[in-house]
């Protein structure tokens, strides 16, 4: 089994995931995988500096601000901030993280996110997105990223 199949079926193993980017527009992939993750049982947290609800639930401004703790980190932003989200979820002793790659949109992939992960014991998913594991229509998508070398190692 794929390194990416195993760290992406342990994360999604979790029940307390924070979904950072979280909007007020509800039409944004941030919103579309909080509400799955949401509808499918798990105990969701948006994180979005910048409101103070989303998708009719509380928004945190940071990891730290969520009450108890978090088992993952899903983030779905530029990649600009990914730096100090990382570093938030480190802080906030967040074990794992999942940055967000849309296939046809920009990638919340950062680097330096990345090897900041490496180097503090984070389990790193660097791309893809957890409606692969989730529904069937994104299923079909995961295998044929798969069939065309396109999944994160």
């Amino acid at each position: 089994m794929s390194t990416f199949k195993v760290n992406a079926q342990d994360f999604l193993d979790q029940n307390r995931i924070a979904v950072v980017g979280v909007s007020r527009k509800s039409e944004q992939t941030a919103n579309y995988i909080y509400r799955t993750l949401r509808d499918k049982g798990y105990a969701v947290y948006a994180i979005n500096p910048n409101t103070e609800t989303a998708e009719g639930d509380p928004c945190y401004a940071n990891i730290q601000a969520v009450p108890g703790c978090v088992d993952g980190a899903m983030i779905v932003t530029n990649p600009e901030l990914v730096d100090q989200i990382v570093q938030d979820c480190a802080e906030a002793n967040v074990s794992r993280v999942w940055m967000h790659n849309n296939t046809f949109m920009p990638s919340s992939v950062s680097d330096t996110a990345v090897n900041f992960c490496r180097e503090n014991n984070i389990t790193v998913i660097a791309g893809g997105c957890p409606m692969m594991f989730l529904d069937f229509g994104h299923k079909c998508m995961r295998w044929m990223l798969g069939a065309m070398g396109r999944l994160p190692a």
